[in-house]
């Protein structure tokens, strides 16, 4: 897989089919929408009427249930990767713990700015962004007596944050930012490991960055829709993908399992490695 991803030989192939199928949510519209563990089942926020978190099946178009108590709008979302908890935040300035089985917020944490936050890969703490200038780690078990680990970064007045990612291994954070560079950081000291930056991004948009698999590489879409690419150890630049996206690359995820991807602007691509010499 280094070598693959180090010569940057990654086939794309356009998405030109229709959808197998189209669901509406005309009334309440939707922003943020996370799989849960259960087949054909998602939860989502909203960016009309209310900001209601939304637990919908997909077989049949139908709500299971509801989440109520956020007051803004929701602006992260990370489901628990063992079982049915999840957490969201929102720009009331709180992050609330939520469980799929019931429609009572399970923890209500009141922050000082607005919040990112994402769980471990074992699902035992989570990672909180407050104010684009800290991160607080919380057990999931004990999240009412407040952050285990707090690091503070240095604030930057050019952009804000908008996404926290755990590589795999749990070693590592991901910094996402609506500047011009993301940051990586030691997930257990909090020291910051290195600063990506070289990508095109001056309208301030939310590209979504992310930890290949084996979580060696980072790649960030950018504003002219090329991905670049970084070796988390060296922090050196590894490929430049021109993936021909119209606009920016504002979603970009792996398979968890393989070394394939999707990055997506108006349209998307699919990204293969290839064995060529």
């Amino acid at each position: 897989m280094v070598d693959v991803i180090g010569k940057g030989l990654l086939e794309e192939t356009h998405a030109f089919s229709r959808p197998k199928r189209t669901l509406y949510s005309k009334k309440y519209g939707v922003d943020l929408i996370r799989y849960t563990h259960a087949a054909n089942t998602v939860v989502y926020s909203s960016n009309k009427i209310d900001d209601t978190i939304r637990y919908l099946s997909l077989h049949d178009n139908k709500y299971i249930r509801y989440f109520p108590g956020h007051t803004k709008r929701v602006v992260a979302l990370s489901m628990s990767p063992v079982d049915d908890t999840f957490i969201s935040g929102s720009l009331d300035k709180t992050i609330r713990l939520w469980d799929l089985r019931s429609p009572n917020c399970q923890g209500l944490m009141h922050l000082q700015g607005k919040p990112v936050c994402s769980f471990d890969p074992e699902g035992l703490i989570f990672a909180a962004g407050v104010n684009s200038e800290m991160v607080k780690l919380y057990d999931l078990r004990s999240f009412d007596k407040g952050p285990f680990a707090t690091f503070k970064m240095q604030y930057d007045r050019t952009c804000e944050w908008t996404g926290l990612k755990f590589s795999n291994d749990g070693k590592l954070i991901l910094i996402s930012t609506n500047g011009g560079f993301i940051r990586l950081i030691d997930a257990f000291k909090g020291a910051v490991l290195h600063t990506f930056g070289g990508y095109n991004n001056s309208k301030a948009v939310t590209l979504e960055a992310s930890f290949t698999p084996d979580s060696q590489f980072i790649m960030i879409g950018s504003e002219d829709g090329k991905i670049h690419v970084w070796n988390g150890e060296s922090g050196m630049k590894v490929a430049v993908l021109d993936g021909k996206h119209t606009g920016p690359i504002t979603c970009l995820q792996f398979n968890p399992k393989f070394m394939t991807f999707a990055s997506a602007c108006s349209n998307m691509a699919f990204w293969l490695p290839t064995i060529d010499d």
